[in-house]
């Protein structure tokens, strides 16, 4: 009758499955029970003499029931790194190693008290107490550098005993210092290694289980800052310049690169009205929201990105700047998300597709590729539907491989061979027009480069299109290989002939491959060898610039004026005619002074073949005048123990020697011109000066360890060499004359 009885109390009791795990071992003795009594409990086998076996068959299933519901939740545990109270679902308050940001953490160490306080998150036998500014660089580097984010809050890394050591064959747990671990924001489980703790999250968030146990906050909505470029708000997120950590990412050092754009923009905009432009990659939005704020009717902007966080960051954009936001062009679906007394200035159709999605389905006059890295995958879709004389515009941020600091990307992306040279940048942006005018080939159209900036953090390419395969195929014949020595840093575009060249040194000017040993150049490529810059174009771009307030862009534009112009700053004037220009900034396509230039510009379609036919006309007439190709640094073909003159007087001397001259943005010591290395190296060394100038009046300056390997110079000189002292450099081949006249070293033969 006890065994009846005690089966019949564990009937009565909660079922397994509303019991903790490990609550059966918690449970009190029954009084008045025998072996049999036990065995029942325990879900073994009961050897006394038992009335009722049904019952006891289903307080056994019971019990093995909840042995292997604990035993699960038991190995649960275990694989989830030691969590600590998980059996506990009501909330507790959070670990101190978890805030949202380093002020808060910092605040536990009462940085404002000017006393030597310890570290919260480590003991003090790892790291003793120390003053503030001490203490500051621990917790940013140490603890803060390294954390894990999730939902606005930063689980630090701690270094406090507060791990489990697993229980021995006794069953007692004992605390122990464990070494650095993170506390999970969910379930509160110890995990030591930072991936680790990665996956852990990923693990809860593929579950479904987001929902912390802790008592945590709601993010303020005043962590959303909200920033403001050329009269335009954006609102961002904290971690706005961190593309890995945010999916609205905005780089205010891009600031140049868009109101670059924009000056594109507002010169299209002049041509033809209204333009379709795209932003592909909309991200904030501030390009576009730029674009519709400051040309209105002018411009139908469409952004376009393919996060959802994204697109949403983008219509709060536009709500802040009071423009009206269009979901579905087609179906004409508007956000009301503005009042109805509030005024909107213009309208912004919001698009969430892949960027490759939407130009393969619409057609644009206008269209912007800035992805994070390169361009290259989006070429083909951009060609493919834009309209014919439209302009597509490209950013490219890949500068490791563009600069020749990982050669198998570039050959990877580019299909291009490049090595390290003292003109990279215009070598970067010559790879990315090559790859440009291939995509443009491929269907069928054409290029003229407008503009080609190369600084410090990205490449900005833009360009127009022509339709037809005559002006691709004028294109495509642009494309080239270079030879570079590597000696003198001399260059020249390989020649086009189908048949294969027994000597390509030979074309070279320099003739370093005969005096030197070994191989002396390398060649580069394919590579883009037509001009860089349209001077109309420009022009027209820097008088936008002028009327919309952009400062910043002001200086960059003359700089390129003078750069496509091959002139000096002195000879630029901002007040040339405009209206004369606009007709000839692109021959190709504004065309005969005596007819409109609109009149030409028909929406999405060539009205006559007769503008394309001249393109090989003009552009022959157009070739003489255009700038020489790549730059020489002034410092990389200095002598050394020389002092060389000023950029600025340099180019007068080139200027007075009858060459074209100028400076270059790419390399602020960069001076492009047409004349020949060795000409160039001639009137550098003859109008500089020695650095020790002491012993110059009692005879001829020696040059022993001036002029370095690499850097001598081959050119003619005026008089014969016996009118002066010959003097032999052995280790550079450079034999240098001085006559009694002029004590400067002249370069011979």
């Amino acid at each position: 009758m006890a065994a009846e009885e005690a089966a019949e109390a564990a009937l009565v009791r909660l079922p397994p499955q509303q019991r903790e795990p490990g609550e059966e071992d918690e449970e009190e003795e029954y009084a008045g029970g025998g072996g049999g009594e036990a065995a029942a409990l325990n879900g073994m086998v009961v050897s006394g003499k038992v009335g009722n076996n049904k019952l006891d068959m289903k307080v056994a299933e019971s019990e093995v029931e909840t042995k292997e519901k604990g035993a699960e939740q038991e190995s649960t545990r275990e694989s989830d790194s030691n969590i600590l109270d998980v059996s506990s679902d009501s909330p507790r308050e959070k670990h101190i190693s978890i805030q949202r940001q380093l002020a808060d953490l910092e605040k536990l160490a009462d940085l404002n008290e000017a006393e030597k306080k310890p570290c919260p998150l480590c003991p003090e036998e790892k790291f003793k107490a120390c003053y503030n500014h001490k203490l500051h660089r621990h917790l940013q580097n140490l603890h803060w550098k390294i954390s894990v984010e999730f939902e606005g809050y930063r689980m630090c890394i701690c270094h406090l005993p507060c791990r489990l050591v697993k229980p021995n064959l006794v069953g007692d747990q004992t605390f122990s210092k464990m070494g650095a671990h993170y506390h999970c924001i969910i379930c509160s489980a110890t995990i030591t290694r930072r991936t680790d703790m990665i996956g852990h999250i990923n693990r809860h968030v593929n579950k479904g289980e987001t929902e912390s146990r802790f008592i945590t906050a709601p993010a303020p909505k005043t962590s959303q800052e909200v920033l403001k470029e050329s009269d335009t708000d954006v609102q961002v997120l904290p971690n706005y310049t961190t593309p890995q950590k945010t999916d609205s990412y905005f780089n205010p050092k891009m600031k140049l690169n868009r109101q670059l754009i924009f000056c594109a923009l507002a010169v299209l905009a002049e041509e033809r009205k209204p333009i379709e432009c795209l932003d592909a990659f909309g991200a904030t939005g501030i390009m576009g929201l730029q674009w519709a704020k400051h040309l209105r009717s002018s411009v139908k902007v469409t952004i376009n990105d393919c996060n959802e966080n994204s697109v949403t960051m983008i219509r709060e954009n536009c709500h802040l700047n009071k423009m009206k936001v269009i979901l579905n062009a087609k179906e004409d679906d508007t956000d009301e998300a503005i009042e109805d007394g509030e005024e909107t200035i213009g309208t912004i159709e919001v698009t969430k597709m892949d960027a490759n999605v939407i130009m393969h389905l619409r057609s644009f006059d206008f269209i912007h590729l800035d992805p994070f890295g390169t361009s290259v995958n989006y070429l083909d879709s951009a060609f493919r539907n834009v309209r014919n004389l439209g302009i597509v515009s490209l950013t490219s941020t890949d500068i490791s491989s563009l600069y020749a600091k990982a050669q198998h990307v570039a050959l990877r992306h580019y299909g291009c061979n490049i090595v390290r040279t003292e003109y990279y940048k215009e070598l970067a942006a010559r790879i990315v027009i090559a790859a440009v005018a291939r995509a443009a080939a491929r269907c069928n159209k054409g290029i003229e480069v407008l503009l080609a900036v190369a600084l410090e953090h990205f490449v900005l390419v833009v360009v127009r299109v022509l339709r037809g395969p005559s002006p691709a195929d004028d294109s495509a014949k642009k494309i080239k290989y270079l030879i570079h020595c590597q000696w003198c840093e001399e260059r020249i575009f390989q020649r086009e002939s189908n048949m294969v060249e027994e000597n390509p040194y030979q074309q070279l000017p320099c003739d370093c491959y005969g005096s030197m040993p070994g191989k002396t150049a390398v060649v580069l490529g394919p590579l883009w060898s037509g001009a860089l810059f349209n001077t109309g174009f420009l022009r027209r771009m820097l008088f936008e610039a002028v009327q919309y307030g952009l400062e910043e862009t002001q200086p960059l534009l003359k700089t390129l004026v003078c750069e496509a112009e091959c002139t000096t700053l002195k000879q630029f004037s901002i007040h040339s005619s405009i209206d004369e220009n606009k007709q000839e900034e692109c021959g190709v396509y504004i065309k005969t002074p005596d007819t409109s230039a609109e009149s030409y510009l028909v929406h999405g379609k060539r009205k006559s073949n007769e503008v394309i036919r001249n393109t090989p006309k003009r552009q022959k007439c157009e070739n003489s005048a255009e700038h020489p190709a790549f730059y020489y640094n002034i410092h990389r073909h200095s002598i050394k123990g020389m002092n060389m003159p000023k950029v600025n007087k340099f180019l007068s001397y080139l200027s007075e020697a009858g060459y074209r001259v100028s400076r270059t943005h790419f390399d602020p010591m960069g001076v492009r011109t047409n004349a020949p290395l060795a000409q160039f190296k001639t009137i550098l060394v003859k109008y500089s000066t020695p650095t020790y100038t002491g012993g110059q009046a009692e005879g001829p300056v020696h040059l022993t360890e001036d002029l370095q390997v690499g850097d001598h110079v081959q050119a003619a000189v005026a008089g014969k060499a016996g009118d002066g002292e010959i003097l032999e450099d052995n280790k550079s081949g450079v034999t240098a004359t001085f006559t009694k006249d002029c004590p400067t070293p002249c370069a011979a033969d």
